[in-house]
């Protein structure tokens, strides 16, 4: 007896429809967040999809941590839970993330939350299909009553540094960072520009079709074997700090293809004494230490 095929991860807005008139709960997340505009609550309080909360990426998919960390350091799991249950999670809900960027910041609560016992998914096309689609938005707060939902303690899917660093030579390791970053071409917050000796460069904006949704499974799997990836080897991804990186993992699942993240990323490998750095656009290009 086969079981049956895993949920995309991806969800459109019909089936939100649907799973509501079957009478069940969805909990919407509002995920607005980017590097050059981290805190998004002034647009979400602009507008944003009915009933939707407000989650705040660096408050509350990240905690403060030592820079030796990286700049998004993964939040423990009791303050995750604590935070879900501000959102209004109970358990049962099917809860629904979505941003403005692409499904980049909303795939970090997809990752935290998927294995811990949560029904959760992105939302395919973000704020920008469900307006295309002509649906309304409200504006101001939504602060909903205390959920319930108790997560299960299990590892999201996380590499270990060690493990990047061997990732290369056991599998594939893919940097998801643009191309100039790298290459170590542009400057970066982080200590030293350049990327991770033996990662292979795939965007996460390579698996992003032009109306922002996901591209479809056979697409993401030939843009990893383009890149010289083994879809039934071991994936590591890495991006500049943890974010990004999650919705390299997100459209590898929907391909059907298991990734772990590295959440520190280049923002921790750069900041680790004796780490070696690559710079040009060859994945093992010229190495130096720092």
């Amino acid at each position: 007896m086969t079981s049956a095929p895993a949920p995309s991860p991806v969800i459109g807005i019909a089936d939100i429809v649907a799973e509501r008139d079957r009478g069940r709960t969805v909990r919407l997340l509002d995920v607005r967040w980017r590097l050059d505009l981290p805190e998004g609550r002034p647009a979400y309080l602009s507008g944003h999809l009915p009933g939707a909360v407000y989650v705040d990426l660096e408050q509350e998919l990240s905690r403060p941590g030592h820079p030796e960390e990286g700049r998004h350091p993964l939040p423990t799991l009791a303050a995750l839970e604590q935070a879900a249950r501000r959102w209004g999670v109970d358990r049962g809900d099917l809860v629904v993330a979505y941003d403005d960027n692409d499904g980049v910041a909303a795939s970090r609560a997809w990752w935290l939350l998927r294995r811990r016992g949560v029904d959760i998914r992105v939302l395919d096309g973000g704020l920008r299909a469900w307006i295309e689609a002509g649906q309304l938005l409200d504006g101001g707060d939504v602060l909903p009553a205390p959920g319930d939902v108790v997560l299960h303690d299990v590892d999201p899917g996380t590499a270990t540094i060690d493990d990047t660093a061997q990732a290369p030579r056991s599998g594939v390791l893919i940097d998801v960072r643009s191309p100039l970053h790298y290459r170590g071409a542009v400057p970066t917050p982080d200590p030293t520009a350049g990327h991770i000796p033996g990662a292979v460069n795939i965007p996460t904006l390579a698996h992003v079709a032009p109306d922002g949704t996901l591209r479809d499974p056979d697409q993401v799997r030939r843009t990893l074997a383009d890149a010289g990836g083994d879809p039934s080897a071991p994936i590591v991804v890495y991006c500049s700090s943890g974010i990004a990186a999650t919705h390299t993992a997100l459209a590898l699942e929907h391909a059907g293809i298991d990734a772990r993240v590295f959440p520190g990323s280049w923002s921790r490998w750069s900041r680790t004494r004796g780490r070696p750095v690559a710079v040009g656009p060859t994945p093992w290009g010229d190495v130096f230490a720092h």
